[in-house]
């Protein structure tokens, strides 16, 4: 079995379009593993589901958006599982006071790893006989590519370094497709944006630049009650708000993490 695991991003949805071309082979599906209508940035959303679902669809290409599921039944989101009252994880890869390391990271694993995995075992994926699972790192980020399996059912290729593709290649091949190049895909509040994607949120998107603000705050009440230090957004050790107005590079760019945005599907592989 092999699949695509599917952003949103520009690297993932090139993926999608070579393997309706037959450039990337025996590709069964695409799965886009949505962490939560209420922590997607919306626009990934619209352009999953209005554009490339419907046109891959006239392909004859399957592309499934899985949720995390509990055993009740329910689905849970990333925003629902930072904000609940009685959650202490933070899951997300928030700032540590004095330090600016990033702290526990286990959203990727938790709402796309995992998610992927368990619709891979129902679907015959096993120890002995894993699924291939497409990675979109592209050419000019290859060293984010890892041998590690992130779950024993499941072994990572990435198909654009085979094919020698970089980020502008993708985007040539989705405009050729016919297709407009979808945005950078992450959680709207994820902490490993930079500094200058924060101040446009605050200009062009305030809701969901505010929406950030308040869950910095709720993480960090949760906190005080416990004890602990704050944490941030920003490497700028200090709330969203007042960071927001500053310029500069952050502590991550120079580190290749394709500024903080989730394009591959796996935005930590």
């Amino acid at each position: 079995m092999r699949i695509i695991s599917y952003g949103g991003g520009v690297q993932s949805t090139a993926m999608i379009v070579l393997a309706i071309q037959g450039r990337i082979p025996n590709v069964e599906a695409a799965l886009f593993a949505n962490v939560g209508d209420d922590s997607e940035h919306p626009a990934s959303l619209v352009y999953v589901r209005d554009v490339m679902i419907p046109w891959a669809a006239k392909q004859n290409f399957p592309v499934y958006e899985l949720h995390r599921t509990m055993r009740d039944g329910t689905t849970r989101t990333l925003w629902n599982e930072i904000t609940r009252d009685e959650g202490r994880a933070i899951k997300i890869p928030v700032r540590m006071d004095g330090t600016n390391a990033p702290g526990n990271r286990s959203c990727t694993s938790d709402y796309k790893v995992k998610v992927v995995n368990k619709w891979l075992r129902q679907h015959g994926a096993t120890k002995e006989n894993p699924a291939e699972v497409c990675i979109g790192i592209s050419t000019d980020e290859f060293h984010r590519a890892s041998n590690r399996r992130p779950e024993p059912t499941q072994v990572a290729i990435y198909p654009l370094l085979d094919l020698g593709m970089d980020r502008v290649d993708c985007q040539n091949i989705i405009r050729d497709a016919g297709l407009p190049v979808p945005p950078k895909s992450s959680c709207f509040f994820c902490p490993f944006h930079r500094l200058q994607t924060w101040q446009e949120m605050r200009r062009d998107e305030p809701e969901l630049f505010w929406k950030s603000v308040e869950l910095e705050r709720i993480i960090n009440t949760k906190r005080a009650a416990l004890n602990r230090q704050p944490v941030y957004l920003t490497d700028r050790q200090k709330p969203l708000d007042e960071a927001a107005g500053e310029a500069g590079p952050t502590l991550f760019d120079d580190l290749g993490f394709n500024d903080g945005k989730c394009d591959e599907g796996y935005c930590w592989t």
